[in-house]
């Protein structure tokens, strides 16, 4: 089967409606439910993954924190978890522990995530790009193989477009930016974010947003079979800390999405990239294999079947698809 013949298979799984209006419906009527009230105290947040963390002071972003295991030799593989509203590091987990003490690993949580800060901010593709390349800059140290998660792939392309010499290569898994061109106008994305982020309501739609069934509920979209249950967990505590609903306010507003990524970022990047998909009820990649078709640098391989973390659920095969890829490089 072709790759045009598996992404037409794959966008066959797609809703009607993108995830975006999807969650705010979700978040409307819940909040209309449950009325006013506050989120609640912070829960517990343990470490992601089970590694040494690190902050540092980021020029952009403020303090940023990441995981890193040194034990391994060679080059160095950092990876960089999705965006939604409740993600963290622990995303990328099964493949951080599956290459720990191989190589030289490093988990990044974006700005706004995990233990980085969480603050008020004009948060923009750009800040998330310029992020990853001044982390990889100045904490990496050296060209690294990257690899990041669904619209995460967009900012990983941004930096990677804008900096070339600090990657060895890119890994996009799942990543937005492959569907229809789309666009929404500055106006209304402010609109949006103004209304969500209004005290009165975004309190209330934010805990209906982030309660268990709703994560389980969204978490589940992305897995074949059932969630796995620690994924659920985390994913509960790490939206359950204070400014949480900052930079998932504005992914609803539609402000974090580069609405002609194809174009302007994808096809603009030099360095060996990667793209990793099957099936996802949210992501269309019908113009993958356009890029595929003008851009040598670009590679694919489905990783079936999954729907939308693959290396949640195949990782034998994610491994595998990405031996073949840097021993080709």
């Amino acid at each position: 089967m072709t790759v045009s013949e598996t992404i037409e298979q794959s966008n066959r799984w797609r809703t009607p409606q993108s995830g975006r209006r999807l969650l705010l419906a979700v978040v409307v009527i819940g909040g209309l439910i449950y009325g006013w009230s506050s989120v609640g105290r912070s829960a517990p947040l343990p470490e992601a993954v089970n590694a040494a963390r690190v902050t540092f002071q980021s020029q952009q972003a403020g303090e940023v924190s990441y995981y890193v295991d040194q034990s391994g030799n060679g080059n160095p593989l950092v990876f960089i978890h999705g965006i939604n509203a409740a993600p963290s590091a622990y995303e990328m987990k099964p493949l951080f522990e599956h290459y720990q003490g191989e190589r030289p690993i490093y988990a990044l949580e974006l700005p706004g995530f995990g233990f980085s800060e969480r603050s008020k901010r004009t948060y923009t593709p750009q800040l998330f790009g310029d992020t990853i390349r001044e982390f990889l800059r100045t904490q990496v140290g050296e060209p690294a193989d990257v690899i990041a998660l669904s619209l995460s792939s967009e900012f990983g392309a941004l930096a990677a477009r804008d900096e070339p010499s600090l990657f060895s290569s890119l890994t996009v898994i799942a990543p937005t930016g492959m569907g229809p061109p789309r666009s929404i106008e500055q106006d209304t994305s402010e609109r949006i974010l103004n209304v969500v982020s209004f005290p009165l309501l975004g309190k209330p739609l934010f805990k209906v947003l982030t309660s268990r069934s709703v994560i389980r509920y969204y978490i589940n979209q992305s897995f074949e079979d059932a969630a796995d249950q620690g994924l659920i967990d985390y994913a509960y505590a790490t939206s359950h800390q204070n400014g949480a609903s900052i930079v998932p306010f504005n992914f609803l507003s539609g402000k974090l999405f580069t609405w002609d990524a194809f174009e302007s970022i994808y096809t603009q990047l030099t360095v060996p990239t990667l793209a990793l998909y099957d099936k996802d009820p949210n992501v269309s990649f019908e113009r993958l294999p356009e890029l595929l078709d003008t851009n040598p640098n670009w590679q694919a391989e489905r990783i079936a079947p999954t729907m939308g973390l693959p290396h949640w659920e195949e990782l034998d095969k994610t491994v595998a698809a990405l031996g073949s890829f840097w021993s080709a490089e």
